[in-house]
Formats: structure tokens, sequence, C-alpha cells
């Protein structure tokens, strides 16, 4: 399979839409009866007074994530594709992403933070394009109010906003003006927002809003590791992942390593953000996909022995399927 995406041939979009119903087609059989959907968090359910967290039913639920999952994974991989990240144009970047949003049945649902994948997109995009840009303080702002709208959907999508510092370090000169441009940016969007709250006298709890980014780094979470064996293909990938970066990190292109940099630093703020919401749930970790999808590909793409890597992959679509039946 990996031979068939290594290639950039539309027709691939036709067997990624076919793997993402692969994927799901074992958790709609076992799916419950109810599967909530929250799209903002509780200081925005004022924006949206009407009922919806039940609106879809489980079937229509993970359909429209399926969905939103291909839009994703083409955006993604035209992303990939236009900064020439791997050297090639190919469809890898589509194949991984829908591949790792489907480790978990927690990810095949409508959530949060599969909706803010578009934001990390977005902001992909534009971050990427500081390297050429003379000024980047209209960048900067608008980031800023990338950031603000993913707080509003989903909280620990805040600390995103440290890319666009960690962005401006790694592809510009230090510029005080376009750092203080992404805080504009973000405070914009809060503005309007807490003139939403004065309308709607609510104005003294407006500060309640940033309670939970003092919550406290756990110490311990109790998992059960047994539903997580699927990770050991994903760490192994990931360890060769880097090996082959390490070897061809000085023959790329300094745009590409640079961008590498930043996909790490945003891999870790989306990994290490976690703890910000009170009851810890996995899917929060979808943030994490978009750049860990750009490091498989990566690896893919630079991968030589053919039956060591599709047996690889083969390896990891056995573990996901398998584990949707199976959780101890």
């Amino acid at each position: 399979m990996i031979s068939i995406f290594k290639v950039f041939n539309p027709l691939n979009v036709l067997w990624l839409a076919i793997l993402i119903f692969v994927l799901r087609i074992g958790y709609v059989a076992e799916a419950p009866d109810k599967l909530q959907f929250i799209f903002v968090e509780p200081f925005a359910r004022l924006l949206i007074p009407a009922s919806y967290e039940y609106a879809f039913s489980p079937v229509a639920n993970v359909f429209l994530a399926g969905v939103i999952v291909l839009g994703q994974a083409l955006l993604l991989n035209y992303l990939v594709n236009y900064y020439n990240l791997l050297g090639r144009s190919t469809f890898l970047p589509a194949l991984m992403y829908v591949t790792l949003t489907a480790l978990f049945t927690p990810f095949m649902t409508l959530s949060a933070p599969l909706i803010c994948n578009f934001l990390v997109i977005w902001m992909l995009f534009k971050l990427f394009s500081f390297y050429k840009s003379d000024d980047a303080k209209s960048t900067a702002y608008d980031l800023g109010m990338i950031v603000a709208a993913g707080s509003i959907i989903y909280l620990p999508y805040i600390y995103l906003f440290l890319s666009i510092w960690i962005a401006l370090i790694i592809f510009k000169p230090v510029n005080w003006r376009e750092w203080i441009s992404g805080i504009l940016g973000y405070a914009t969007v809060f503005f309007f927002f807490a003139v939403f709250y004065y309308l709607n006298n609510k104005l003294g709890s407006f500060y309640h809003i940033w309670a939970p980014l003092g919550t406290k780094f756990p110490n311990s979470i109790n998992i059960k590791y047994y539903n997580y064996l699927v990770l050991v293909p994903v760490l192994l990938i990931l360890v060769l992942y880097f090996f082959k970066l390490q070897q061809n990190y000085y023959k790329s292109y300094v745009q590409v390593r640079k961008s590498f940099q930043l996909l790490f630093a945003i891999f870790l703020i989306g990994a290490g953000s976690f703890y910000v919401k009170t009851q810890f749930n996995i899917n929060h970790f979808l943030l994490c996909a978009v750049p860990a999808a750009v490091f498989f590909s990566y690896y893919f793409i630079t991968a030589n022995v053919k039956w060591m890597y599709e047996s690889l992959y083969l390896l990891l679509l056995i573990s996901i399927i398998y584990f949707q039946f199976n959780t101890f």
C-alpha cells in the first residue's frame, strides 16, 4: 500500500475513502447507542443556545468524522507538497493522517480536537510562510486570531500560541512588533467575546475562562496500558523517522529543516497540553496527528527496504483493527 501512495495519483483519494471506511466499520458495529459531540467550550455555550450534543446518531457521527478526516488529510497533503517537505509530490501525508486518526476509537468520532485540526493545518500554512516574508506582523496577527478561535472550541488549543513565537524564532530575526502582533490578534477575538459577555450580563465571570490553565500537571494518570499496545508500531515508526531525519538532516534545504523543527515543537505542545481538561480524554492527542503524519511520511518516503516498510505499515493497520474489538 505504501508504494501506491508514494506516487502522486488523484485516484489515491478513492483509496483513502475506502481506507477510512475499512478502519471505522468495526467501531460502527460496536458503537454505543449515543455519542456525545461537544463543539465549543462551556464558556462559549452562550454562542450556541440550542442543544446539539446528541444531534447525530452514532453512524452519522462516525460518518461525518470520516468526511472531516478525509478533507483534513487532503489539505495536509497539499500543504506538505506545496512546501516540498518530502522532496517530491506524494500522497503519503494523507495516508498517514487517515491512519493516525483511527488509532483509538475516540479518534473516530466528532470532537473538538478533530475540528481544531483544520486550524492546525491553517496555522501551518501561515507559519511556514514566515520563511520568505519580509514583514510577518499581519500574519502573526492572523495567527493570534486563529489560536483564539481554537481556544473557544477547545481550551487547550491556547498553548499553540507558543508555536507562533517559536516559528518567529526559527524562521526570522527577532522583531518585537511581530511578537506583539500575535498577542493583539488573540486579544481582538476575546475583546469581542468580552463585549458579548457584557451584553448578556456575564462579564463578572469572564475571567473564569482561563481558570483551567492553572491546573497542576498530574503526577500520574490511571490508564489501562493494554489498550495502548497499538502504540508499539507507532513508536517504532517514530524512532525510524528520527534515525532517517538524522541521516538526511543536513542534505535538506534550510526551509525544510526549519519546518521540521517547528513541526516537532507543535507535536510537543499538543501532547503536553492535555492536562488542562479536568477529565482525561485520549481524543486530545488528535492535535498531534498533523505533525506525526508528516513524520511518518518522511520515514516511508525515504525508506528503501520495501518488505520492511510495507510490513511495518501492515502491522500498524492490523493493530488498529484488532484493538477496536479488544479493549481488555
